[in-house]
């Protein structure tokens, strides 16, 4: 037991909302795996973090679970890092609230993907949208979180979460916050749209051939890969001049362990054709299983509430130490 106290805290989640594709799968649930024996680590859904974007219900619910279902067919045990909802833990909002507090309006004003999202909202843009930040601050914080495994364009975001922690912790004790470290994989970490390369693969994306979605059938999952937008001319190289060549190498190279380098030199002298259809099969290979034991998880409601029961209750005993604490120091009753 002492040795477990000992290990690093460790933390990351997933929105729920639409599906988790390969770039979920190669640059999040895959390292989680890694991870989770070697850290103190604390898996879950950030549903609170999906309403930023107007959601159907029932949707949201079902994907909430099949999210969970997902982590554990993937290879997340219960067992050994604890899994749960975020809606379920309601320190989340609740820390939420104190972070907005100390966080300036000209912070969130420059985070990237606030920047991004905000020209697709219109007119109307949901202030969540503006302080999903602090939401995720909240819950990093909340746990005294070390290490949080992230793409590099969630990195602008840890980045915040320290600059929150380190100006309370000058204002009420050095103890009060953890000071976390983002964590990014080296490769696979950004896994881009197939139809428009140069843009990050997502679960919000209009265009049902951009992603390859991990309860996507084999079918559908070649017939994707094989109408992914390539490049002029027919070489098969990693430069960046051609980013959807190159997109789908990281794809295999993530999948296979093989070098980038080491697969450039394979497909000297052949199509792209080559490169789409061995893609195609590595993909499937990596998620036709996956998606088999996440559909058996998810008609096991039961089994499924059970461990986000057990997982909710420890995450708001944990977070709600850190939340009495920050309470205390700042002078609430």
């Amino acid at each position: 037991m002492s040795g477990a106290t000992q290990k690093q805290v460790m933390l990351s989640a997933v929105q729920p909302s639409s599906g988790l594709t390969i770039g979920n799968y190669i640059g999040a649930l895959r390292n989680w795996v890694k991870f989770q024996r070697d850290y103190e680590c604390w898996f879950f859904a950030v549903n609170l973090h999906a309403i930023t974007v107007r959601q159907d219900p029932k949707e949201l619910r079902e994907q909430t679970y099949r999210a969970v279902a997902t982590y554990i067919a993937a290879g997340i045990d219960p067992e050994h890092a604890t899994l749960f909802v975020q809606s379920q833990v309601p320190q989340h909002a609740e820390l939420a609230w104190l972070l907005n507090c100390y966080c300036y309006m000209g912070e969130l004003g420059r985070m990237t993907q606030f920047k991004d999202k905000s020209q697709k909202a219109g007119e109307n843009i949901p202030v969540g949208l503006f302080t999903y930040p602090v939401l995720m601050a909240a819950d990093i914080l909340l746990y005294d979180t070390e290490l949080v495994p992230v793409g590099a364009d969630q990195k602008q975001h840890i980045e915040l979460t320290r600059d929150l922690a380190i100006r309370m912790n000058n204002a009420y004790g050095e103890d009060l916050f953890k000071v976390p470290q983002p964590m990014i994989p080296p490769v696979g970490a950004r896994i881009m749209s197939l139809q428009d390369p140069t843009s990050k693969m997502s679960k919000s994306d209009p265009d049902p051939n951009a992603s390859v979605f991990l309860s996507d059938s084999d079918d559908v999952i070649r017939k994707k890969i094989k109408r992914a937008v390539t490049d002029s001319g027919s070489e098969i190289t990693d430069d960046d001049s051609k980013p959807g060549v190159k997109n789908l190498l990281s794809i295999q190279s993530a999948i296979t362990g093989t070098s980038i380098a080491e697969l450039v030199r394979q497909y000297a002298g052949k199509q792209y054709g080559h490169l789409k259809v061995d893609t195609a099969e590595i993909v499937v290979q990596a998620v036709s299983p996956l998606r088999a034991e996440a559909e058996r998880l998810y008609a096991e409601r039961a089994h499924l509430e059970k461990i986000l029961a057990r997982g909710a209750e420890k995450a708001r005993e944990k977070a709600g130490r850190t939340l009495k604490r920050a309470y205390e120091r700042i002078g609430l009753l």
